[in-house]
């Protein structure tokens, strides 16, 4: 369990192994769930189905948009990238500018469904090339905010109240700082790992989770709250547990980290136990060598499992994709012209990607810019990638984009229906 608290006051406690320190080792081992400040303040309250849900897919590293989503219609594209550019003839879903990379069949029936759609062009309101400074920036979109609170937060905060159950990070790597705040939220590798330490047979036999309750229910400070909401969230998270742990529909996952996330995301959609935004990664997009071509190389590798693991998730929660929305973003994008190593440099623009729910797909979003074969040349951003969330948020939550994306206007992108 984590929580922000004085550090100083938080050692007094565990030194006298006083009851605060029983929770943290006994309550909580083996259970991955993150409480926030929220919970502390108040318990945990049971969810139903949530009507819509996000998944937001970061793309870490900063992949090339371009090699994505490829201008084969701007002759600068294939002077710049003689060695790396794909050819025109084996893109696929061609609209006489933009074609997708070979690696996106999987993704194609939903492209021909209407529910696939890059924004190409998107990105920060100002430069950095800093993987760790953009990747804040993007998730807080709170542009010179002292508050470190990222933007889902305060779209779960929009709520109220507000359960741990309502945002769940997917996978081994630490939670984005686009769900830190004051609202809960949860943190899982796999399904398996949402429960009390000691609820087994033999402890629940021996009475060791009367015990815990017995300890931690009378307590009315803010742990002997944490303490109920963690009960209570990890009660209220069983029916995702209760799920096929088997995919179905006969969808099949690539083996790999992200395979493996967007399977654990997809039976929290099946489990329908009120999750509204789930958070997951797929890192590797750094490509300064070896980014390689249709042949070899990190781009094809990547983009395979990115198309095969999104496609598998859709087919796997078969019906309720009518209310799952997918948004794949990265941090930033990659330079206009390769380099000696057959990779491309740290960049500006880039392309994001939308799926599923609400999504105006089959065709292409974006204002391309002019783009230069010089070393140094950047895609430049004709849209900043508030606007595109923005039209998730208003169109899938109904939530007020003014309080998620605070002091910007958004423009429009028409993306998402309605919008």
């Amino acid at each position: 369990m984590n929580q922000t608290r004085p550090c100083c006051q938080e050692y007094d406690e565990l030194a006298r192994l006083s009851r605060r320190g029983v929770l943290r080792g006994a309550l909580l081992a083996g259970t991955t769930t993150v409480i926030g400040e929220a919970v502390l303040q108040s318990s945990a309250a049971a969810l139903n189905p949530a009507a819509s849900v996000m998944v937001v897919l970061s793309m870490r590293g900063a992949a090339d948009g371009m090699s994505l989503v490829v201008p084969y219609g701007d002759p600068v594209y294939y002077q710049a990238r003689p060695r790396i550019g794909i050819p025109q003839g084996q893109l696929l879903a061609k609209d006489g500018f933009f074609g997708l990379h070979p690696s996106l069949k999987p993704l194609l029936p939903m492209w021909n469904a209407g529910t696939f759609a890059p924004v190409h062009a998107t990105g920060l309101p100002g430069a950095t090339r800093s993987h760790f400074a953009a990747m804040e920036e993007v998730e807080d979109a709170n542009p010179g905010s002292t508050t470190r609170v990222g933007w889902l937060n305060r779209l779960v905060g929009t709520d109220a109240p507000t359960s741990p159950l309502q945002a769940v990070n997917v996978g081994a790597a630490a939670p984005p700082s686009s769900l830190f705040g004051p609202e809960a939220f949860m943190s899982l590798a796999q399904v398996e790992d949402v429960r009390i330490s000691a609820d087994d047979k033999r402890s629940r036999n021996d009475g060791r989770i009367r015990s815990l309750h017995t300890m931690w229910d009378p307590e009315t400070d803010a742990l002997g709250a944490a303490a109920d909401a963690t009960f209570k969230a990890v009660r209220d998270f069983g029916p995702v547990r209760a799920t096929d742990t088997q995919p179905r529909n006969g969808a099949v996952y690539p083996d790999g980290d992200l395979g493996r996330a967007m399977a654990t995301a997809a039976r929290i959609v099946r489990g329908d136990a009120g999750v509204e935004v789930i958070t997951i990664d797929q890192g590797k997009w750094d490509m300064h060598t070896g980014l390689g071509n249709l042949a070899w190389g990190a781009m094809l590798r990547n983009t395979d499992e990115f198309a095969r693991s999104i496609a598998a998730f859709f087919q796997d929660i078969g019906g309720y994709a009518d209310k799952v929305t997918l948004v794949a973003l990265s941090e930033f994008g990659r330079r206009v012209r390769e380099n000696d190593n057959m990779g491309l440099d740290h960049g500006y623009g880039n392309a994001m990607f939308l799926a599923g729910a609400g999504v105006r797909g089959g065709r292409y979003y974006g204002i391309w810019p002019e783009i230069t074969n010089q070393l140094d040349s950047d895609l430049l951003i004709t849209t900043d990638y508030r606007s595109v969330l923005a039209e998730v948020v208003a169109s899938r939550f109904g939530a007020s984009t003014s309080s998620v994306f605070p002091n910007f206007t958004r423009e429009r992108v028409g993306v998402m229906q309605g919008q």
